[in-house]
């Protein structure tokens, strides 16, 4: 069964699962343009430590406006929202565990409206949070900017910009999976070599667009300065069992505990994954992932389960014993492990290495609130035990 359109799953070939809106024309109006104002600020009032003091005055807005709003106006009132709640979380000297129903109950609101979780997740910091300095030019490194931030410095824009950068690449290898996938049902050997070709030709721009991620943003300032606001509230000690969020009904003032934001919610690797037919072996790490599934936009999820369920390149290789396909399909496998062995690379530099010079860091916990080293390690091995014998 062939794959549905990009457009079925909100991906284009043009921006992959970036937003296909212009995020920085997008209106809010009324008290949402308020909150707008104020989340952009964040890199003022921030530094000042009195982010609480300030945010404890927003007034509630009721799921009501919510349920008016359409769905670009939602997701960019989520990314707005999504930050507030970060930095009244983690923007003093110690954390707090309650968030007051000014930002709990339109958060939960627009989460549930986009299929979501209601904290800062992958979507609303790099998906739906960027814009073209030049509309009439691609999306690009030099050509884009970060929307809402934390802070004011080159270091956190260039960090979540090199992942846009990614995502926008990687909507040319999105758009030949079906092709892919339709060429092994018809048994059309050198066609899927030719279309596995042209994916690992973009995944060799992928990986060059993530070597540059030391360019702009330092291991230091991203440790210290970007990092702590993104963390989430499940498995951290910091919090003891997650976040009150005042006013919601349905949580009955019990303590919520969710995933913090990550690049292990971008869709890129798992689809790619589910293409391939790389699997993992059972880990905490593996459980993770799969539970890191409900962070993402329920049309990425429909496009990797739908991709896993369809398509059958590994067995469609392996049963045609012809050379230049199972190269192909190498060189694949070989890209993808590759991009698993720099993130293996930065999350030693960027975090381990860090945390161990920072007494009380955990070196080994993810932003999302995971061990992390050991396992990235091992699924990076994994993906590379998938090569097949040409």
């Amino acid at each position: 069964m062939s794959l549905a359109t990009l457009a079925t799953y909100d991906i284009t070939r043009e921006r992959g699962f970036l937003c296909a809106f212009d995020a920085a024309s997008v209106a809010l109006g009324g008290d949402l343009g308020q909150v707008r104002e104020l989340a952009l600020r964040l890199p003022e009032i921030l530094p000042t430590g009195a982010v609480r003091d300030v945010l404890d005055k927003l007034s509630v807005i009721p799921p009501e406006a919510v349920a008016e709003l359409d769905e670009a106006q939602a997701r960019m009132a989520m990314v707005h929202y999504s930050f507030l709640v970060q930095a009244y979380i983690w923007g003093a000297e110690m954390p707090v565990s309650v968030l007051p129903a000014s930002l709990a109950i339109p958060a939960v609101a627009l989460a549930d409206r986009l299929g979501q979780q209601p904290l800062l997740q992958y979507s609303g910091y790099v998906l739906d949070n960027w814009a073209r300095l030049d509309p009439a030019k691609a999306v690009s490194l030099d050509n884009i900017y970060m929307i809402q931030k934390f802070a004011a410095g080159t270091d956190e824009a260039w960090f979540v910009l090199v992942h846009v950068a990614i995502e926008a690449k990687a909507g040319e290898a999105l758009a030949l999976y079906g092709p892919l996938i339709d060429a092994e049902a018809s048994g059309d050997a050198d066609q899927a070599q030719v279309l596995l070709g042209q994916i690992v030709g973009v995944w060799a721009e992928i990986n060059a667009l993530f070597d540059r991620m030391p360019e702009q943003c330092d291991p230091y300032i991203y440790f210290r300065r970007v990092r702590p606001f993104i963390h989430g509230w499940k498995d951290n000690p910091a919090l003891d069992g997650g976040v009150v969020y005042q006013g919601v009904e349905r949580f009955g003032g019990r303590p919520q505990a969710f995933r913090g934001q990550t690049g292990s919610q971008s869709s890129i690797v798992p689809s790619m994954d589910a293409l391939l037919g790389v699997g993992h072996a059972s880990d905490p790490l593996r459980t993770y992932l799969d539970e890191l599934h409900i962070y993402r936009p329920p049309g990425h999820r429909r496009f990797i389960d739908d991709v896993r369920a369809r398509s059958q390149v590994r067995t469609f290789v392996k049963r045609m014993g012809h050379k230049g396909l199972t190269e192909a399909y190498n060189a694949a496998v070989q890209a993808v492990a590759d991009f698993r062995s720099r993130h293996l690379e930065y999350a030693a530099s960027y975090i381990n290495l860090q945390g161990r010079k920072s007494a009380g860091n955990d070196t080994e916990i993810g932003t999302g609130g995971t061990p992390f080293m050991k396992y990235l390690k091992k699924h990076r091995d994994e993906t590379k035990a998938n090569l097949l014998d040409a």
